[in-house]
């Protein structure tokens, strides 16, 4: 049994390319194109907002990696407007390795909670392994598998779509380890691009030493 943190990997992008996008497709709801300059997109851009004319960052996407217990990403996968590329439990055999789980950072070490949910995991190792030992299949035995078990999922959407995502999920009402990616994703992204993501909210009382660590991928203009 192996047990690891969540992360988030933001794949490379073009950050500045993303506001040029949107006002290309944008001003031809104007037949504004003439007025595209070298800085006009964040005019333009200001313009949308403020209109509530979101449908144009519908035009522009970013995809993030998340690495997370199978509880949280039956939560992000719930976001209908995006694509999604996660690992399999019916096909990945686990048997001859670890099985990992996420740690859940609100049940403390040397606790009786913390020490309840490494039995939990460690049984439920074992009892998968041995379910293979019998000649069960990956997805057969993947039922005593519990909901802390690590999971890597790539989400595709849009930036209109982000904004919901973010607006829920890094909110206080959203489920202590889905603020737990979503936060830091949210700050990451307030700085790559202030104009789109820098006005929303987020839960400022959740404590910045559980954030998941966020990679942006090598090559990127961050």
């Amino acid at each position: 049994m192996k047990i690891v943190q969540p992360k988030v990997i933001i794949e490379n992008q073009d950050w500045k390319g993303i506001l040029r996008k949107i006002e290309v497709k944008g001003r031809v709801c104007y037949k504004s194109e003439e007025k595209i300059t070298d800085d006009s997109a964040l005019v333009f851009m200001d313009s949308l907002l403020n209109r509530g004319h979101l449908s144009v960052l519908e035009h522009s996407s970013i995809s993030v990696k998340f690495i997370v217990d199978r509880g949280v990403s039956h939560e992000i996968v719930r976001h209908r407007l995006a694509s999604y590329s996660q690992e399999s439990t019916r096909y990945c055999n686990y048997g001859s390795g670890d099985v990992t789980f996420i740690d859940p950072f609100f049940f403390k070490g040397g606790t009786t909670e913390k020490a309840h949910w490494k039995t939990a995991c460690a049984y439920s190792s074992l009892w998968y392994k041995e379910l293979l030992k019998a000649g069960t299949t990956p997805q057969e035995a993947r039922t005593v598998l519990n909901n802390s078990l690590k999971t890597e999922l790539w989400m595709t959407a849009n930036i209109r779509e982000w904004i919901h995502f973010f607006t829920l999920r890094a909110a206080k009402t959203a489920h202590p380890q889905m603020r737990q990616v979503a936060i830091p994703l949210l700050l990451k992204l307030k700085e790559l691009i202030p104009f789109i993501f820098g006005g929303i909210g987020y839960d400022k009382d959740f404590p910045a030493e559980y954030y998941a660590e966020i990679v942006v991928e090598e090559g990127s203009n961050e």
